[in-house]
C-alpha cells in the first residue's frame, strides 16, 4: 500500500473520530494524545506486530530444523551455489548472498566470519580475526573461504530442499537446508529480538552424534557445552540447557612466583581478561606485580607475583575477583512451526534425531527411485537393441507411427520393465546414436543391471531397517571426524572459594575524630580491617543504626557508639534512657536493608551502653536527690532474654542516672542492697 493509499484509507474510515470545532477546548494535553481505537492506532499496532514477528522469525532467532538464522542459511546457500572446491573471496560471497539477504554487506560479512571461526562449516584463508585476543578480521576483499567437506556432504541436497522467493522476488532461496547434523547445538547461538532473547551454548560435535545414537537405541544420555576457547567448566547448574555453567581460565604454575594463563574461559578475550586483572590489582584484590601477554595463535599470559605470595591463594583470588572465572547462562529459544518456543538440549536433539531419520528415509527413497529409473532405462535400451526394434521404425512416415512401432515392439517384454513406457522413454530411445547401437556391449549392460539390482536391494533393506542404517551413518561420521573435533573444554567440579576469607584484611577502616569521617581512604585512627565483601554496622548515641558497605569516605560525626562488621545473628546488649526511664535489652539486628536508618531503641533515647559482648555487670550511679535513700544499682544484662530489635526491653530504673561503668568503679560502695 502506498502512502497516498494509506492516507485515503484513513480519511475515509468510518471509525475516525470527528475533528473538534476550531477554537474549542479539547481537554488536557494527556487526553489530546490518546489515540483511542482509531485507524492510526490500528496501523501502528499492525506495523509493530509485523516488525516484531520479522525480527523474531527472520532475523534474530535460529530455526529448529536446520539450526540456522536466515543470514547464515543464505551465506551457506551462496557458498554451495558457487562451490567448486577452491577458495572464494569473501567479498564475492557477500555480494552473492546480498541477492537473498535484505540487509547490508557488513552484516553478512560479520556473520560469515563468525561461522568460519566456529570451524565446522566454513574454512577460511587469511586473517579471520583472533578468538583469543578479540582482534577483528581483515576486510572481506582480502580474505577467502570455502565450504568444509563436512558442510558440503551433509548440509545440501537440492532434490530435498523447499524453496521460496527471495525478498525481491528475483531468486529462490531455501526455506531450510536438508541438514542431517544437529547444527543448533553444534554452533550455539545468541540473539535479541522484540520481547525475547536466546542464548544456546555450543556443544561437542562427536558427543552430539553419540547422543543421537543413544536416542535411536532408546538409551539415556547427557550433554554439556564445549567452547572453542577451551578452559574449565563446572556443569552443576546446567540443567539440560535451562541454567548456567561456570567457566574458568586454565592457570598453570611456571615457578613459585609465576602463573601462566594457557586457556581462556568462554565469553572472554585476552584483552578483557587483562583489563579485569589490572582493575583487581588497582583495588589490591589480587597479588600480581606485573603482566606479560604473549597471546597469538594460542593463549599465553604470564602473571608475576611478589616473592612472598602464597601462589594457591593468588589463584583463588584470580578466580574470585577477575574474569578468570565467569558464568555462561543458557536460555534456549528457537523457531519451531513458525513461532518461538523455549526448549531443552535433550528435546532439541530428539527433534534433530527424528529429522535425521526422516531425511535419511527421503534420501533412500530418492535413491531407490533413481536406481529404479536407471534399471528401467538400461532394460529398455537392451530390449530396444537386442530385439532390433529400431529396425521397425525405418518405414514409419510420421512421429506417431514411430511411437506406435516402439510401443508395439516392446509390448511383449512388459514384465521385464519396472513400469509402463512413457513419452520420455520413447524420446530417450529415439536419441540413441547409431554408433552406440553398433558398439552396444550386451555383457557389460547385463553386469551394470546386476549391480543396480544389488544396490536397489541394499537400499530397500536400509529402508526397512532405518534405525540401524542411521546408526551406521552416525558411526561413520564419528570415525571420520573424532580426531578433528575433540573436546576442548574440560569438565570438573569447582571448589567454592571463600571470597570473604581471601579479603578479610583487604581494607583498613580509619576514623578522623576532627572531621567525623570514616573509610579506607581516610587518614586517622585505625578502627578495623575488613573485606570489600563485608557490610558494616554503625550505631549512634540516639539509638539510630545503619548498615553500609565499606566506604571510601563517609561522614558519621562524633556521636557514634559502635562500628563493626555486620552480623545479623550476633547478640547485642544496649542500655538506653528515654524520658527518665532506663531499659536494658539484648537483641540481634536480623534482616537489614543497606543504607536505611533504623532505631534499636525508641526515638528520643540516649544510649548509655552498647556492646556486642556479654556484659556480666553494669554499675549505675544515680544523680543526687533530696530524700533519696538508694544511690546506686547493679544490673546484670546477661540474665535478660534476647528479644527483637524493635522491643523496648526490660526497665532498669526510673531514677536519673549520673554515671555508669561495666567494671566496679571507685565510687561504688559495697553493701547488702547493692542489687536494684
Amino acid at each position: 500500500m502506498t502512502p497516498k493509499q494509506q492516507e485515503l484509507e484513513l480519511d475515509s474510515s468510518t471509525d475516525s473520530p470527528a475533528s473538534p470545532p476550531a477554537g474549542k477546548n479539547t481537554g488536557d494535553a494527556e487526553d489530546s494524545l490518546d489515540l483511542g481505537n482509531g485507524p492510526f492506532k490500528t496501523l501502528v499496532d499492525k506495523n509493530f506486530m509485523q516488525y516484531a514477528s520479522y525480527v523474531i522469525c527472520d532475523r534474530a532467532i535460529p530455526h529448529l530444523n536446520d539450526g540456522l538464522k536466515p543470514v547464515q542459511r543464505r551465506i551457506l546457500h551462496s557458498l554451495w551455489e558457487r562451490d567448486d572446491g577452491r577458495f572464494i573471496k569473501v567479498a564475492s560471497v557477500v555480494g552473492h548472498a546480498m541477492q537473498y539477504h535484505p540487509h547490508g554487506d557488513a552484516a553478512i560479512a560479520n556473520a560469515l566470519v563468525n561461522l568460519t571461526n566456529k570451524r565446522y562449516l566454513i574454512e577460511g584463508q587469511g586473517n579471520f580475526g583472533n578468538i583469543y585476543t578479540g582482534d577483528s578480521a581483515a576486510a572481506s576483499r582480502y580474505i577467502e573461504c570455502r565450504l568444509t567437506e563436512l558442510a558440503r556432504n551433509e548440509l545440501f541436497n537440492e532434490k530435498l530442499t523447499s524453496f521460496v522467493a527471495s525478498y525481491d522476488g528475483r531468486n529462490k532461496e531455501p526455506v531450510a537446508l536438508p541438514c542431517k547434523l544437529p547444527l543448533l547445538l553444534m554452533l550455539g547461538a545468541e540473539g535479541i529480538a522484540v520481547g525475547l532473547a536466546t542464548r544456546i551454548l555450543p556443544h561437542n560435535f562427536i558427543e552430539l552424534l553419540e547422543a543421537q545414537i543413544a536416542i535411536i537405541k532408546k538409551k539415556p544420555f547427557r550433554l554439556f557445552p564445549d567452547f572453542v576457547q577451551g578452559g574449565l567448566m563446572d556443569t552443576a547448574e546446567y540443567d539440560d540447557g535451562r541454567g548456567k555453567v561456570r567457566v574458568r581460565a586454565v592457570l598453570t604454575k611456571k615457578d613459585e612466583t609465576t602463573l601462566v594463563v594457557t586457556e581462556l574461559p568462554a565469553g572472554t578475550t585476552s584483552e578483557s581478561l587483562l583489563a579485569s586483572i589490572e582493575e583487581a590489582v588497582r583495588k589490591k584484590k589480587v597479588p600480581v606485580s606485573s603482566i606479560t601477554d604473549y597471546t597469538a595463535e594460542s593463549v599465553a599470559i604470564e602473571l608475576n607475583l611478589p616473592a612472598d605470595t602464597n601462589i594457591n591463594k593468588a589463584i583463588d583470588s584470580l578466580y574470585a575477583f577477575t574474569l578468570c572465572e565467569t558464568s555462561a547462562a543458557s536460555r534456549i529459544v528457537t523457531i519451531h512451526n513458525g513461532r518461538p518456543q523455549e526448549m531443552t538440549v535433550s528435546s532439541i536433539l530428539e527433534h534433530n534425531t527424528q529429522r535425521l531419520l526422516k531425511l535419511l528415509k527421503q534420501q533412500l527413497s530418492l535413491r531407490k527411485r533413481e536406481l529404479t529409473e536407471e534399471l528401467h532405462a538400461k532394460t529398455l535400451v537392451q530390449l530396444f537393441i537386442e530385439n532390433r526394434i529400431y529396425k521397425k521404425i525405418e518405414s514409419c512416415k510420421s512421429a506417431e507411427a514411430v511411437r506406435d512401432a516402439i510401443v508395439t515392439g516392446l509390448a511383449p517384454f512388459r514384465e521385464k520393465l519396472q513400469r509402463d513406457i512413457g513419452k520420455t522413454d520413447i524420446e530417450m530411445l529415439l536419441n540413441i546414436r547409431i554408433r552406440r547401437i553398433s558398439q552396444f556391449d550386451i555383457d557389460k549392460n547385463r553386469r551394470d543391471m546386476e549391480a543396480i539390482v544389488e544396490n536397489l536391494a541394499a537400499v530397500q533393506k536400509d529402508l526397512k531397517e532405518l534405525a540401524p542404517y542411521a546408526t551406521r551413518y552416525l558411526r561413520r561420521l564419528i570415525k571420520k571426524y573424532a580426531d578433528t573435533y575433540t573436546r576442548r573444554t574440560k569438565i570438573q567440579r569447582f571448589d567454592e572459594i571463600e571470597v570473604t576469607a581471601l579479603t578479610a584484611e583487604e581494607l583498613e577502616i580509619c576514623y578522623d575524630k576532627k572531621s567525623g569521617y570514616i573509610g579506607h581512604a581516610v587518614k586517622g585512627e585505625s578502627v578495623l580491617h575488613c573485606s570489600s565483601q563485608d557490610k558494616l554496622i554503625v550505631v549512634w548515641k540516639d539509638a539510630r543504626y545503619k548498615m553500609v558497605q565499606p566506604p571510601d569516605k563517609m561522614f558519621i560525626g562524633t556521636d557514634f557508639v559502635y562500628l563493626a562488621r555486620f552480623d545479623r545473628d550476633r547478640v547485642m546488649t544496649i542500655v538506653s534512657t528515654q524520658d527518665g526511664f532506663t531499659h536494658v535489652k539484648r537483641f540481634a539486628f536480623g534482616g537489614t536493608i543497606l543504607n536505611r536508618e533504623y532505631q534499636c531503641a525508641p526515638k528520643g533515647s540516649k544510649v548509655l551502653l552498647f556492646s556486642d559482648e556479654d556484659v556480666e555487670e553494669f554499675y549505675i550511679g544515680y544523680a543526687p536527690r533530696k530524700g533519696q535513700r538508694v544511690h546506686q544499682q547493679l544490673c546484670r544484662p546477661t540474665t535478660v532474654p534476647v528479644k527483637g530489635v524493635r522491643a523496648v526491653g526490660n526497665q532498669v530504673t526510673s531514677k536519673k542516672i549520673a554515671k555508669t561503668a561495666t567494671r566496679k568503679p571507685r565510687w561504688w560502695k559495697d553493701k547488702p542492697d547493692d542489687d536494684g
